[in-house]
């Protein structure tokens, strides 16, 4: 079972989803309900929403790069101790995710904010999971995972 704690820094994120926990409460509780992590672990994990500053700040400091993104996943274990933690705990803290309200109001495409802000965090949830896209190969798992948990919340992913 998964749980995200979402933190607001940004008032304006009230502006295009008015209950912003109601929302991914939603969205997590479909997830859930398909047992997507196929244990009975519960996973947690917190959900800053803030703006292009703030995310900006962070990419700097964790990751030395001096811009804004749309997202940054810290995930709290490393990828080779997951098995383990795994099988020996059952509530496992998964890590923190940062949005960019900015960059998810100024995609330039057809799509609206919830689907935007939608893969956003899911693919930062799978980051979380230990997922990353930095071969080729490592993309086609993760944009698979991807299109499989945005499949269950109701979104399709489009091709970036």
């Amino acid at each position: 079972m998964i749980r995200i704690n979402v933190i607001i820094n940004d008032n304006r994120w009230h502006r295009h989803i008015k209950n912003l926990n109601n929302y991914i409460d939603r969205k997590v509780n479909k997830l859930n309900s398909k047992s997507i992590t196929k244990t009975k672990n519960l996973f947690t994990c917190s959900l800053l929403l803030t703006d292009k500053k703030e995310i900006k700040y962070f990419n700097k400091k964790f990751r030395n790069k001096d811009r804004a993104t749309d997202v940054l996943s810290f995930p709290f274990n490393k990828k080779k101790d997951f098995k383990k933690i795994l099988k020996n705990n059952k509530e496992i803290y998964l890590g923190d995710m940062i949005i960019n309200l900015d960059h998810v109001r100024s995609k330039k495409s057809s799509k609206d904010f919830k689907t935007n802000f939608d893969q956003l965090w899911i693919h930062g949830l799978i980051h979380l999971f230990g997922y990353d896209h930095i071969k080729d190969s490592d993309y086609e798992k993760m944009s698979k995972v991807e299109k499989k948990y945005l499949g269950i919340i109701n979104v399709k992913k489009v091709s970036k």
